[in-house]
């Protein structure tokens, strides 16, 4: 018998403009859009946004539950930071691609500068 191997999981740091960061909305239309691509099956999620001040708008956070595992951010507009993670698990198929492919798209959304990013497979 080969060993299971349960998934590919990244988490990363990445700086991004303040405005994208601050956006929950648009996030939350490009992570269900991201759920859809690929063919993905959301089964909970929740979005917090944080308050803004007088010259800081507010970040959030962002975590969809996903029966293949999970998606989060995290946002700091005020430091023009994110944190970001993604595990999907390899229960039908090999899903390390779909999370490279995910993380590559969130990038891009956020207009993201990579700071650091570790892939552990688990």
């Amino acid at each position: 018998m080969f060993p299971y191997t349960p998934g590919l999981h990244i988490l990363a740091t990445f700086l991004a403009p303040a405005h994208l960061l601050a956006d929950a909305d648009a996030c939350r239309l490009f992570f269900d859009g991201q759920v859809q691509a690929f063919q993905l099956e959301k089964v909970g999620e929740a979005y917090h946004r944080f308050p803004a001040s007088a010259d800081v708008p507010g970040g959030f956070t962002a975590v969809l539950a996903l029966t293949e595992s999970h998606l989060s951010i995290h946002t700091w507009p005020e430091y023009g930071l994110a944190t970001f993670d993604v595990f999907l698990s390899n229960f039908r198929r090999d899903n390390a691609a779909v999370v490279r492919g995910i993380y590559a798209a969130t990038l891009a959304h956020f207009e993201g500068t990579e700071q650091a990013k570790t892939e552990v497979r688990r």
